[in-house]
């Protein structure tokens, strides 16, 4: 047999050994009812283990395309496109080769336990539930029925809503734009995703934060792009590093989430953004920004986006409801060139014909409302005493084994562990004490790190799950 595996492959030898006998039945290279190699020949012949020849022999079994009889060997079925041949999909390996990659198993794994056990949620990145306005939403729907038409809306979103953003954002964050220039997105993570897929190539090379959300995301590996790490600090990124990268590998497009960092809760100082875009304008080096902490910042000072900021049309702006309102609202937006935006809006069209117009017609009823100012003062209390309490239970039942920095805004603590500690075993012990949040490592390049996220627990919860943790480390340590 002159074809061999692909040691280098990704995909598992006896995968690769299975597919390439399905094609040769398909080619009629093994004809129905013909004999196939035996497990011994086979894995001599390709120089591998005899249990791969048996578990590539079993993956055809199981779709139906062979028959396996003990003394008589395999044989391909006499009936393979016959019509009295029923095959089954093999599902699980389309599951594998779709080109868009799954979430990390950790992440879904995180996500699976919080769905279906009673544990103190330290992990998702969301509002709690008694911090939603629902009252506020109530007062809206009494007051003023929905009479929108329930057809397709515009390509870019509902106008009206789009009208009171652009109102909203030059208000509470000063930039300046208007209803042509937004597009409405199911909340930031769809946004990332159209720009990714519609404004880069496989091959382009990117820059994203270390640690970041991005990191955790499947969409740049799936899209096929390069990316290239910037170190935070306790300033955000050092702009010295985007300018070294981009002489090394020639840049594309930079991922930056200036205000209280996910996940270090970090603030980009004022000299780092001028000289971001001072780069982006030198290099044109397109900026994403996402933006979805700036309003939550606990002293109730906003600062300058890097949009507010940007003369030349060069930051692309994200944000959302999604972390100061409601998540399941699934609104947010991008504000951009109208190029851009007439573009990202086509690639939404063409896969979801548009945002529903019920949740736009109530974002645009709260954010143009006198609720909304009053909403986000709310937030920044509620989230400021939750901060104070997971900071304050820290140090109380940990003491200096944990590190961290005390963010000024946000939801999100990055703390620093012992690094000989494996992440992993503290995650799996933690979520038998009754407590998750999400290992460092799924966020950023270093190990010795993890992420308490403090927006969706209540604070006497939040209390209980640091009690927990610290059993779990004094445990472990």
């Amino acid at each position: 047999m002159e074809w061999k595996p692909d040691r280098n492959s990704k995909k598992s030898i006896y995968k690769q050994i299975a597919e390439y006998i399905e094609q040769g039945i398909s080619s009629g290279l093994f004809p129905a009812d013909s004999l196939l190699p035996s497990e011994r020949k086979l894995a001599q012949e390709l120089d591998v283990n005899r249990s791969t020849i048996i578990a590539a022999y079993e993956e055809l079994r199981s779709i139906g395309i062979v028959e396996r009889r003990k003394g008589s060997g395999t044989r391909v079925s006499t009936d393979i496109w016959g019509i009295s041949h029923k095959r089954i999909p093999n599902w699980g390996r389309y599951v594998e080769d779709g080109s868009f990659l799954p979430n990390l198993p950790l992440v879904q794994q995180i996500r699976s336990e919080v769905q279906n056990r009673e544990l103190i949620n330290l992990a998702s990145g969301e509002l709690s539930p008694h911090l939603i306005p629902n009252d506020q939403f109530q007062n809206i729907l009494s007051s003023q029925p929905f009479i929108e038409n329930l057809g397709y809306d515009h390509p870019q979103g509902n106008e009206l809503l789009r009208e009171t953003i652009t109102s909203h954002v030059k208000q509470f964050k000063n930039i300046e734009t208007d209803a042509s220039s937004i597009l409405i997105t199911s909340g930031a993570q769809q946004a990332l995703h159209l720009i990714v897929e519609c404004l880069l190539k496989p091959g382009d090379a990117v820059a994203i934060e270390d640690p970041s959300y991005c990191y955790s995301l499947p969409v740049f590996q799936s899209a096929g792009l390069r990316t290239f790490l910037l170190p935070v600090d306790k300033h955000g990124i050092n702009p010295d590093d985007l300018l070294s990268l981009h002489k090394k590998h020639r840049i594309r497009m930079v991922f930056l989430n200036p205000d209280h960092q996910n996940p270090t809760g970090t603030v980009l100082h004022p000299a780092r953004r001028k000289r971001i875009l001072e780069l982006s304008f030198e290099l044109g080096i397109p900026i994403v920004e996402d933006d979805p902490y700036s309003l939550v910042s606990y002293n109730g000072e906003v600062n300058p986006t890097l949009k507010s900021m940007d003369y030349n049309g060069n930051v692309l702006y994200i944000s959302s409801l999604s972390k100061i309102v409601a998540s399941g609202l699934r609104i947010g937006w991008i504000i951009g060139p109208k190029q851009v935006i007439q573009r990202l809006a086509d690639a939404k069209q063409q896969v979801d014909f548009g945002h529903s117009i019920f949740p736009q017609w109530i974002a645009n009823k709260f954010l143009g409302s006198e609720y909304f100012a009053a909403h986000i003062d709310k937030i920044r209390a509620e989230l400021e005493l939750r901060n104070h309490v997971i900071t304050s239970s820290l140090k109380e039942c940990i003491g200096d084994k944990v590190k961290f920095s005390i963010p000024s805004g946000g939801i999100h603590l990055w703390c620093k562990i012992d690094p000989s500690i494996n992440e992993y075993d503290i995650l799996n012990k933690s979520m038998e004490k009754g407590v998750v949040f999400v290992p460092g490592s799924i966020l950023g390049s270093q190990k010795g790190n993890i992420r308490f996220t403090f927006g969706r627990a209540e604070p006497d919860d939040i209390q209980k799950g640091i009690l927990r943790f610290a059993e779990v480390l004094e445990h472990l340590q």
